[in-house]
């Protein structure tokens, strides 16, 4: 398992729902290695919600195994899986879900907060994390002041700053433009190409997805395709 950053084996996630069992993953096996850049498709209730919630150890399996970066968490309590999350796990959202009192750096150093590191080298990790996307000059701006793309991008720092594992964005540009989108996908690019970060992105859009040099597309709670595209 230890060359694998993502391994899921026989992966299964079942909800009680009104007296019946909605079974949203059906026995899904995955494997991600480091430095691949991955869109997860499929139509709604096809399970890629529920998938990347596993993941992101938001929430545990059913039955089958998960492995992340070669430990197993399929089996963690609540607060081991916390631990894990904030230490090698970065999230992107559609609603960006920043503090909208707050400056871009100290949302970015926020999770750093959370982790206990000292101030100056949050704040330097948060400087650095703003600056390579292209933030270096709105470090002192609320949200408010940003444009919706600027707040993605707040958004990708914050992710970036615990240098985690993975980075899980989930339909990140739900909430932009066309062309605000495509400037995202160039940081996510550059994230994979220039940094080997390993991306795992949830997208219903074919045009998004195609930024990605693999898509896994889920049907029903299983896998029906994994295809590599050209660079």
């Amino acid at each position: 398992m230890s060359g694998s950053v993502i391994r899921t084996i026989g992966l299964k996630r079942d909800y009680p729902m009104g007296g019946e069992v909605v079974h949203a993953l059906r026995g899904v096996d995955l494997e991600i290695l480091p430095n691949e850049f991955v869109a997860i498709m499929g139509p709604s209730g096809s399970g890629k919600s529920t998938l990347m919630n596993l993941i992101g150890c938001l929430d545990t399996p059913t039955a089958g195994q998960y492995w992340l970066a070669g430990t197993e968490v399929s089996r963690m309590t609540d607060d081991e899986l916390a631990r894990v999350r904030n230490r090698q796990i970065g999230f992107v959202f559609q609603t960006f879900n920043l503090l909208p009192r707050a400056t871009s750096l100290h949302n970015v150093e926020l999770p750093l907060i959370y982790a206990g590191l000292p101030a100056r080298e949050r704040r330097r990790r948060a400087v650095e994390a703003l600056a390579s996307v292209g933030l270096g000059d709105r470090m002192d701006h609320k949200p408010a002041e940003l444009s919706g793309g600027q707040r993605q991008r707040v958004a990708i720092a914050r992710a970036l700053v615990t240098e985690p594992s993975i980075i899980l964005a989930d339909e990140p540009t739900g909430n932009l433009d066309s062309t605000t989108s495509e400037e995202i996908m160039k940081i996510f690019e550059e994230l994979y190409r220039g940094r080997g970060q390993t991306i795992v992105m949830v997208t219903h859009e074919a045009d998004i997805a195609r930024h990605a040099a693999r898509v896994i597309t889920l049907h029903d709670g299983v896998v029906s395709s994994d295809k590599r595209q050209a660079a």
